[in-house]
């Protein structure tokens, strides 16, 4: 059952460990065993935190805080000197993917690539953290007086994290609020521990000094119990709107960052180049198994084209290879587990049966769902009005374009939205009315560089990842004044 350490180096430790200011320790809190996600197989065991340790960890955090983090410029370097590490274990990186969130070897390699450039990214806003200067003698009475402002760390930062990035949105929050001068407490899902673990030992081998980085395993229990120390001052989290609304009403009056569920949409007008939006809208629904907040749940096709274009996905989908991650050539690996897959499978069969037409897949085989292609949804339907999370996407036609943005508009989310389109004008005129909080034009809704912010409105959440905007997030304005006369 521990095959996983020929994943990881002898030294790395037990894998019943936490990591408390840098240190690894066994955890005192309920084992678990993490399944291998194709085969549904427990390749380990771990084990999670206990209250105790919880409170220790918070402890830590908060003393080290207090002690004052290393200066931006060092900050910087620590998160640079990770770089080189992660990637040196890119293979390890990947091969724990694969196994515990069941992503294929090209999701995963794109998982660590997409890391090395976050921390880099976060490694210069280290560098360059700073404020503005307030023009206070242009108010009356304030000559001979000068302002400015700072931003300066908010103390300990909780990072909940989701399976379905495990890398790389962990490195979004972790990195960031390093390099804003925070201590960080991280706890990864409980489906895909290991793949935070590694980067944490790359972050700590790089410099991480004590007390700035914790990584605690285990389920909701220790959420609960990091929301309950009013020493955390920020909440970073990335997941579902009804834990996220969880999270904001214990968090009280202490800031949030919160990137939740979703319904994404993305729509092609009829002078879209379709040679080049089919492989983007292909790769956007399904890549991770559609596990991705911006996968694309439904497009919305001009009338005059969706017969020729849902003809053409149909063939793309339906000859997508799907399987075991492990395969080279396999497009669509196993969800994060056979109940989601049986969920999802669910729906498909719900919305057949209430009038959806089946294009392509619509078969499941343990915790592999097909890639699957429906039409004829309707908005009542459990696919048309819920996220889906999973490798199926749906197509419905539209007249006009205020119609479609009407319809993107009429959910409760609004993470982001893809539009393909030659009309500049039609494009900034959809991208102004869309509710969403961001809009891709000439690209699909999971459309994502990982310098951009990103972050949603309504139900899909607030706040904004992207390491210079998250630095932002994580840090609060301090106004300085000084008077010489």
């Amino acid at each position: 059952m521990t095959d996983v350490q020929d994943l990881l180096e002898p030294e790395f430790g037990a894998l019943d460990q936490v990591m408390i200011a840098g240190r690894l320790e066994p955890g005192e809190g309920d084992p678990f065993d993490l399944l291998d996600k194709y085969t549904l197989k427990p390749f380990c065991r771990l084990r999670a935190a206990n209250a105790a340790q919880v409170t220790r960890t918070v402890e830590a955090a908060h003393a080290a805080f207090r002690a004052g983090a290393p200066g931006p410029h060092d900050r910087g370097e620590i998160l640079q000197r990770t770089i080189p590490r992660v990637l040196a274990r890119q293979e390890e990186f990947v091969s724990a993917m694969v196994r515990e969130a069941g992503f294929t070897r090209s999701d995963a390699a794109g998982e660590v690539k997409r890391c090395l450039e976050t921390l880099r990214l976060s490694a210069e806003e280290a560098r360059r953290l700073s404020g503005e200067v307030i023009p206070l003698e242009g108010a009356p009475g304030q000559s001979g007086r000068i302002g400015f402002t700072l931003r300066v760390p908010l103390g300990v930062i909780a990072a909940i994290t989701p399976f379905n990035s495990p890398l790389n949105t962990v490195t979004h929050k972790v990195a960031p609020g390093f390099a804003a001068g925070n201590a960080v407490i991280l706890k990864p899902s409980s489906q895909t521990p290991l793949t935070a673990m590694l980067l944490a030992r790359c972050l700590v081998e790089a410099g991480m000094p004590e007390g700035f980085l914790s990584v605690l395993q285990g389920g909701g229990d220790v959420a609960q119990a990091l929301l309950a120390d009013e020493r955390v001052r920020f909440f970073a989290f990335t997941g579902s709107t009804e834990v996220g609304r969880a999270i904001q009403e214990k968090a009280g009056l202490r800031r949030t960052q919160m990137e939740l569920g979703s319904i994404a949409f993305t729509l092609v007008c009829a002078d879209a180049d379709l040679d080049r939006a089919l492989p983007k809208i292909v790769n956007a629904a399904y890549r991770k198994a559609g596990q991705v907040c911006t996968s694309i749940q439904m497009l919305l096709i001009e009338e005059p084209i969706y017969s020729t274009l849902a003809a053409r996905l149909a063939d793309r989908v339906e000859a997508l290879s799907f399987g075991n991650p492990n395969q080279p050539d396999t497009f669509v690996g196993p969800m994060i587990s056979e109940r989601e897959a049986i969920r999802v499978e669910t729906w498909v069969h719900e919305a057949i049966a209430q009038g959806a037409r089946c294009l392509a897949g619509g078969r499941r085989q343990g915790a592999v769902m097909a890639p699957t292609l429906l039409e004829n949804v309707s908005p009542e339907m459990k696919v048309g009005c819920r996220e889906i999370f999973g490798p199926v996407m749906c197509l419905a036609p539209f007249a006009s374009l205020p119609e479609a943005v009407e319809r993107v508009n009429a959910t409760p989310f609004g993470l982001a939205s893809g539009l393909f389109t030659n009309h500049i004008g039609e494009a900034l005129r959809a991208a102004l009315s869309l509710e969403v909080g961001g809009v891709h034009i000439n690209e699909t809704s999971s459309s994502r560089v990982d310098l951009m912010p990103y972050g949603g409105s309504k139900d899909s959440g607030f706040g904004r990842e992207g390491p210079r905007y998250a630095v932002h997030e994580m840090t609060e304005e301090r106004v300085i004044t000084i008077s010489t006369l």
